[in-house]
């Protein structure tokens, strides 16, 4: 009898450890299947700011783009330096280079614009990043649908026979941009092997495009999201509160195999943003937010919301 109930308690013990094992598995895929990016500038100017609004939140990854009240493309070659060591200090690392570059009108010289190119190049190496955001460039006014197209191509050659085999370009679809369709996209991504593709579902909604039709036409050639959402008027909310179909896609995007998403509230008016927009007025929503702070953990939390319900 006593020799069953041990053979019993044993049985019993390995089916615990079992079930816990499984649990442990699971919890941890689910730990694993994501990882959260930001452009902290919004929620500080200062990287010292960036770094505790990032460490926060429980995030790691950076898309670097506005430092002390600079764009990444102005600072100097020994501010990039500081800023990584900075970084990597506190436990983080660039995941992408949050670059202006292809926000350039093209009636105007290419070779300033170029140059900036060149030198996020240089500071992706500065501070380990891999990808460069990018995007496809402003027609000259009065230029046929064929003539910007021709020099929108023209324009990404170089950048792609610039780039060094270990540094991925990423598109991001914009409003007012060559390639603000899925249409448009999709030919600069098919002619452009070197090219991968940042899906941004508010900046779809902005063109008036349906989104799930985009992620169809995209999804192939995605290497990672923007979390932006909007409602039909342009305003920006909140991940999950617009028309962006923002947690169909990020299910779909994680069940693919992606995994980085980085949050880009634009929630409030922050250091730059003018700058961002080439001119254009902005629609922020929820504009119950008395901080930058407060906007950007907002943004955090409706994504990790999303997340807890895949």
């Amino acid at each position: 009898m006593q020799y069953k109930k041990t053979i019993f308690a044993l049985f019993l013990q390995i089916i615990i450890c079992y079930n816990i094992t499984c649990k442990t598995i699971y919890i941890l895929r689910r730990k694993i299947m994501y990882k959260l990016c930001a452009f902290a500038d919004e929620s500080s100017p200062a990287i010292v700011g960036q770094i505790d609004a990032l460490k926060r939140n429980g995030i790691s990854l950076l898309e670097i783009r506005g430092v002390d009240g600079q764009n990444i493309k102005d600072i100097s070659l020994e501010k990039a330096k500081e800023v990584r060591k900075m970084l990597d200090d506190a436990g983080i690392s660039v995941w992408s280079m949050g670059s202006p570059i292809g926000k350039h009108h093209l009636e105007r010289d290419f070779e300033p614009h170029m140059d900036d190119y060149k030198r996020i190049v240089e500071y992706a190496y500065v501070l380990g990043a891999k990808r460069i955001r990018m995007f496809s460039f402003y027609a000259a006014p009065g230029d046929s649908a064929e003539a910007t197209e021709e020099k929108v191509f023209e324009g990404l050659r170089r950048f792609c026979d610039y780039a060094p085999d270990d540094i991925i370009l990423c598109h991001e679809n914009e409003k007012k941009i060559y390639a603000e369709t899925p249409e448009t996209c999709l030919k600069i991504l098919k002619a452009f092997p070197k090219m991968r593709a940042i899906f941004d579902p508010a900046n779809f909604v902005q063109c008036g495009v349906d989104t799930l039709h985009a992620w169809d036409m995209l999804k192939d050639y995605v290497d990672y999201m923007h979390i932006k959402d909007a409602i039909a008027d342009g305003t920006v909310v909140p991940a999950g509160l617009g028309i962006g179909n923002v947690p169909a896609i990020v299910k779909d995007y994680l069940a693919r195999g992606g995994s980085v998403m980085t949050l880009e509230p634009h929630l409030n008016a922050f250091t730059g943003l003018d700058k961002l927009e080439d001119g254009e007025s902005v629609k922020q929503g929820f504009s119950v937010y008395k901080t930058n702070e407060e906007s950007f953990d907002a943004a955090v939390s409706a994504l990790k919301g999303i997340l807890a319900n895949i």
